[in-house]
């Protein structure tokens, strides 16, 4: 027994001693690693004070708060100049650009100071995804975070901007502002329209007023060329592929008249329903006033012999100015059309009737949803049978009737592409060649969308079952 004791105490102080050694090993150990413990504490704690202050909904944010973020991503020098100067908040410094940063009043003069402050907002912005989406930075299928800076910089670069110093799409179609909604294919591509579409009734109004000048010159035109027709004994009709070949039909040409009408009553109830019935309109007015101002130089220049020996012109009409000006009141009360009782002569390049028609054709197929496919072709049907009547009514020649629909339609397609893709829109170039386009589509970024307005339907309705009960 006295031999297991003495073995027993034996390895206690052993046991004891290593003990002893173990602590002292462990207290060495953390005394050489001190720092190093230090710096990995005060980083848990930074992540800490971090996440506890994303915690707090950014919109809460105040200038303190972006101050303190600004110091811990290492811009303690600019805290003066955006939160004290500033007074940058939370969802000030969460829209915050790389325009912003390099135009007045800020003005920085660093370009590496730029670039990663630019970078640290745009991880901001990523991680506070959902409040850009409901201030309406991010439309549906945007990526988090988007091209917002670097879209910027490169509208920046290319100098494209909207009349109110708005940012506009750049060549390579990124969007660089925050007026846009988005949806996203299934090939990874983008469908952009606008967000918000100023409806700048004032610009409309102008473009009724403009519309309605050139209609007003345009018949004063006609009257002129009217008294400028070649004798018809003298210049018989020129040689025509087509009226050589169909006879004439009586009727054709009011019939035509008729399928322009029913174009122009589809086209205003579009109107009265569509959201942006401004924009529409303002266009509307815009195209058509142009393409007429264009048909006044062609029937003005060259005066063609009439197309048919059944039309009954006389040569000169009015001696004096205020003549002439009653029976241009006449032709443009009338609208120039035959249903009215206006018959006229010598306005033949290019066909007025085809070129209403294709206009209202074409407006609208473009601002009604693509799945009406019965409304478009109806529409296309009313088109194109309007100028078979044109012509089988032997009131034009084949090259005036192709004239003013290449015309119509390219000048169509001409500024819906430049509205809705923006590629010079804004250039020094595009505002000398379409000084009129310019000013009318500066504030419109990307497509219109076809969107109804809901509440015009609804009243529509409400008025209809009011009557019906009555």
């Amino acid at each position: 027994m006295r031999h297991y004791r003495a073995e027993g105490g034996k390895w206690s102080r052993k046991f004891t001693v290593l003990h002893h050694v173990k602590n002292r090993i462990a207290a060495e150990t953390l005394e050489s690693h001190k720092d190093q413990w230090e710096m990995k504490i005060a980083g848990i704690l930074r992540k800490c004070e971090t996440m506890i202050g994303s915690q707090l909904s950014i919109r809460r944010w105040t200038t303190k708060h972006a101050a303190k973020w600004l110091k811990e991503e290492g811009f303690s020098e600019y805290v003066d100049l955006l939160c004290n100067k500033h007074r940058l908040d939370g969802l000030a410094l969460l829209t915050l650009t790389e325009y912003d940063l390099r135009s007045p009043p800020l003005e920085l003069k660093v370009l590496g100071d730029i670039k990663r402050l630019m970078l640290s907002i745009r991880k901001l912005q990523k991680q506070h995804g959902n409040v850009m989406e409901e201030l309406g930075y991010f439309g549906e299928g945007w990526p988090a975070g988007g091209h917002l800076a670097q879209s910027a910089s490169s509208a920046a670069q290319v100098g494209d901007w909207l009349c109110n110093g708005d940012l506009v799409r750049d060549c390579d179609g990124q969007v660089t502002d925050l007026h846009f909604d988005q949806h996203r294919y299934s090939n990874g591509k983008y469908k952009q329209h606008s967000a918000r579409l100023d409806p700048e009734y004032w610009k409309t109004v102008l473009s009724c007023i403009y519309v309605f000048i050139v209609f007003g010159f345009t018949s004063f035109v006609m009257v002129i060329v009217h008294e400028r027709v070649p004798d018809m004994q003298t210049y018989p009709p020129l040689p025509d592929i087509f009226l050589d070949s169909v006879p004439r039909i009586p009727w054709a040409f009011a019939m035509a008249e008729v399928c322009g009408v029913v174009l122009c009553t589809i086209w205003m109830l579009v109107l009265l329903l569509h959201k942006h019935r401004s924009v529409l309109l303002r266009r509307m007015c815009s195209l058509m006033g142009t393409v007429f101002m264009l048909r006044c130089v062609t029937m003005f220049v060259t005066s063609l012999s009439v197309p048919g020996q059944h039309l009954q012109c006389s040569g000169k009409l009015h001696d004096n100015m205020w003549g002439k000006l009653q029976r241009a009141y006449a032709i443009w009360s009338g609208f120039g059309m035959t249903l009215t009782g206006v018959h006229t002569c010598g306005d033949y390049m290019f066909s007025g009737h085809t070129v209403v028609l294709t206009m209202l054709n074409f407006f609208v197929t473009e601002y009604t949803p693509r799945n009406w496919n019965f409304l478009h072709t109806l529409s296309w049907v009313l088109n194109l049978f309007g100028i078979f009547f044109i012509l089988a009514a032997h009131e034009h020649y084949s090259i005036d009737v192709f004239i003013a629909f290449y015309i119509t339609t390219r000048l169509f397609l001409y500024y819906h592409t430049l509205a809705n893709t923006r590629a010079y829109q804004q250039s020094r170039r595009a505002r000398i060649w379409f000084p009129m386009f310019s000013f009318f589509e500066c504030n419109i970024s990307g497509t219109v969308p076809n969107d109804v307005d809901r509440r015009e339907c609804e009243a529509a309705l409400l008025e209809r079952l009011n009557q019906n009960r009555t």
